[in-house]
């Protein structure tokens, strides 16, 4: 089974910046889509950015200009880099992955547990 281990969140002043990091751990599969999702308080769950295996990506029109979706496939990871963050981007971001586990020999779709961004005015 896939699992997906985020690390980055935390509290930043509007106009600062973090950067979030997804790892995959699992035996054997390959990653197809890695991508980065955030849930607000009382908003529904709204993708911010995700990246294929062929390096296509695709932003949220909120996030574009100042967010950077990226993946090191060596190393089974993803990035985000928030540049100039708002009040208005805090929320609970989670990773995202789908994929292939070759020893469950079946396609997984994984969620990391969610990592916190506030950004204060």
């Amino acid at each position: 089974q896939v699992q997906l281990v985020e690390s980055g969140g935390g509290l930043v002043q509007a106009g600062g910046s973090l950067r979030l990091s997804c790892v995959a751990f699992g035996s054997s599969f390959s990653l197809n889509t890695m991508a980065w999702y955030r849930q607000a308080a009382g908003k529904e769950r709204e993708l911010v950015a995700s990246i294929t295996s062929g390096g296509r990506i695709n932003y949220a029109d909120s996030v574009k200009g100042r967010f950077a979706i990226s993946r090191d496939s060596a190393k089974r990871t993803g990035y985000l880099q928030m540049n100039s963050l708002e009040v208005e981007d805090t929320a609970v971001y989670s990773c995202n992955s789908k994929g292939y586990d070759y020893s469950l020999r079946r396609p997984f779709d994984s969620w990391g547990q969610g990592t916190q961004v506030t950004v204060s005015s």
